[in-house]
């Protein structure tokens, strides 16, 4: 059996979705916090249990009897997010999974400017030292985070954000595909992986570009200085911490942490990555 953490989430959903693309039900299991929002997978035959990864007591049974489990990395932050991506890793251990996959990013790293990314090298580094087969999905941007950003923009005419860099935005929907490829194939992608990402890097003043001429009217990108954006965040209602927690990714943008592309994840998924005007078409289209 194949078991996903956060079969609910954005990523984890896509990822059952496609697996269910390749195996019958049966063979599928799933980790969820609130087994109610999975009550669709269970009527079609999914194994559906309740686990969080901060009650490390409950993965146990979630993973019971897994061959392959794939962690998708906690949605928390800071030093709680080590512990309990650190404590899924274990559980998959303990149960005697042969594999165990887990979502990591791009530009992992103890040094990274984005906070995200020594949560995901900690993670890595404590998953390769447990001497199994494992393999670290290092995934590229997510392009749906652009959403933040542009639904403003396509409200007043303007992009505002700090001086960014060149991304490599990628959509979930590939990403998806990929880790599905990987908990099916055997030998496809071990250990760590090359950077998954699309074929294209663009930095905001290219996005603002293409959301110009997608709506048919200017919208301009505007930079601001750091402080100022943060403060103005604030000011909207966004928590200190998490105006901090963005911060971090533009800094990291400034100095190229995103900046990379691969061909890897076309070759697995075996056509070529969504480009991000797709996903910004479709993030107009809802607005």
């Amino acid at each position: 059996m194949i078991v996903v953490t956060g079969a609910t989430g954005q990523l984890g959903s896509q990822i059952v979705e496609r697996l269910l693309d390749r195996l019958p039900p049966d063979a599928v299991g799933v980790s969820v916090r609130d087994p109610d929002k999975a009550a669709n997978l269970a009527e079609r035959g999914v194994r559906v249990r309740a686990a969080d990864f901060t009650d490390p007591a409950t993965l146990a049974h979630a993973f019971e009897g897994a061959d392959k489990v794939l962690v998708v990395s906690a949605s928390i932050r800071g030093d709680g997010a080590i512990v309990a991506n650190r404590a899924a890793v274990n559980a998959a251990h303990a149960a005697g999974a042969k594999r165990i996959l887990y979502t990591s990013h791009q530009a992992a790293s103890p040094d990274s400017l984005f906070a995200a990314q020594p949560i995901h090298a900690a993670t890595e580094e404590h998953l390769a030292g447990l001497g199994v087969p494992f393999t670290a999905l290092r995934n590229g941007f997510y392009a749906s985070t652009l959403g933040f950003s542009v639904g403003t923009a396509l409200e007043t005419g303007q992009l505002v954000a700090p001086a960014d860099g060149p991304v490599s935005w990628t959509a979930h929907a590939d990403l998806a595909e990929a880790a599905a490829v990987a908990l099916t194939e055997e030998g496809l992608l071990d250990g760590v992986t090359a950077p998954l990402t699309a074929s294209e890097m663009l930095d905001l003043d290219q996005v603002a570009a293409i959301l110009s001429d997608i709506v048919g009217r200017t919208v301009e990108r505007v930079v601001v200085d750091d402080d100022t954006w943060r403060a103005s965040a604030i000011e909207g209602g966004m928590p200190p911490a998490a105006a901090d927690f963005t911060l971090g990714l533009y800094r990291a943008a400034r100095e190229g942490e995103f900046a990379v592309t691969d061909p890897t994840l076309a070759a697995v998924i075996g056509h070529r990555p969504t480009p991000v005007r797709a996903v910004l078409e479709t993030i107009a289209a809802r607005r």
